[in-house]
């Protein structure tokens, strides 16, 4: 059986800076184990919501929780909410289950009837069940069907990107997504296979990705196909756009006071983060040759991590997965 390890725990738990009581929303479930720490530091007066656009998730961690020893994870009867709230969010006495994507946070809140919440945390990164799971087809390590959808309901996979995309959409990805170097020769393997046969399996794909990229370039760090499956993970679940609509309606979600926490694993993601944070940092964001504002502006949220938490040295060993991961967190004013 695959053990979940979550990355950054005890720093991204710190950052929250939760208390007992609080009322806190982990937007990306995924293995559940941020999850479980929060609910000791909130305790039965507190309130959970958990989310995940991966039904599988959900599931999983509800078996968990109903599972554990009462004095491990005490579950508060909720006075208003009981079972099926809707036909994506559940409850169990203190704790609400959304099968949504995190974009989906500001209704999930409505539909509970939580107007703003004490704290939200966002792991990016796929869970270690999520990637050896070979029904997600996510990993280059395993022979797996192409997949990679977390909601399984959706069409868009890794194999139809593979067997459908136009040449110049599918290196765009590669290049943009991946910040593959050699997108270019590996997007005309994949073109110049699929015109023979479908590629339907991840071992295909790794074989065409060993064929394009140059010997010497090989034994490097990284495997040859991590950043292509990057890439299309990226384009199948449309990860970059639903987080720059994810942070926004997160920070607005929060009471003052309030903390946002959330783990990225690769540049992409970090440049959005932290970005977006710099700008609800900011107040006036009128040019600087304005002689005075007029966009009316005020700052949001202070940062808390003026440069971003990562993993020690003995997480890295213990769990490489968490190697690339940054913390970074913010407050709302």
């Amino acid at each position: 059986m695959t053990i979940h390890k979550p990355v950054l725990l005890h720093e991204s738990i710190e950052g929250l800076n939760l208390k007992s009581g609080d009322v806190v929303v982990d937007a990306t479930l995924g293995g559940g184990g941020h999850s479980k720490r929060i609910l000791e530091e909130i305790g039965e007066e507190g309130a959970l919501i958990v989310m995940d656009v991966d039904f599988q998730a959900i599931k999983d961690f509800k078996f968990q929780i109903s599972s554990a020893a009462a004095d491990q994870f005490p579950i508060k009867s909720h006075p208003e909410y009981s079972g099926q709230i809707s036909n994506k969010i559940e409850s169990l006495g203190n704790i609400f289950l959304a099968n949504s994507n995190f974009t989906g946070l500001e209704n999930i809140l409505k539909e509970i009837g939580i107007e703003k919440v004490d704290a939200i945390l966002a792991d990016l990164g796929y869970s270690s069940i999520q990637l050896e799971d070979e029904s997600y087809g996510m990993s280059f390590l395993k022979d797996s069907e192409l997949d990679m959808r977390l909601n399984k309901d959706q069409d868009l996979s890794a194999k139809k990107i593979v067997n459908e995309y136009s040449h110049k959409d599918l290196e765009r990805i590669l290049k943009e997504y991946g910040e593959e170097k050699f997108s270019g020769n590996i997007t005309n393997k994949i073109i110049e296979q699929r015109k023979e046969k479908k590629i339907e399996k991840t071992s295909e794909l790794v074989e065409l990705i060993n064929q394009a990229i140059p010997e010497k370039f090989k034994h490097g760090k990284l495997h040859p196909a991590t950043k292509t499956f990057q890439a299309l993970r990226i384009e199948v679940n449309r990860e970059l756009d639903n987080l720059e609509k994810f942070v926004p309606a997160a920070i607005k979600s929060l009471k003052p006071g309030g903390r946002l926490a959330i783990i990225s694993f690769h540049s992409l993601e970090d440049r959005i983060v932290k970005n977006i944070f710099r700008v609800q940092a900011r107040g006036c964001l009128c040019p600087p040759d304005f002689p005075k504002c007029v966009c009316g502006h005020e700052a949001e949220v202070k940062i808390v991590t003026r440069k971003p938490i990562v993993p020690g040295e003995e997480e890295s060993l213990e769990n490489p997965r968490s190697r690339s991961a940054k913390l970074r967190v913010c407050e709302k004013l």
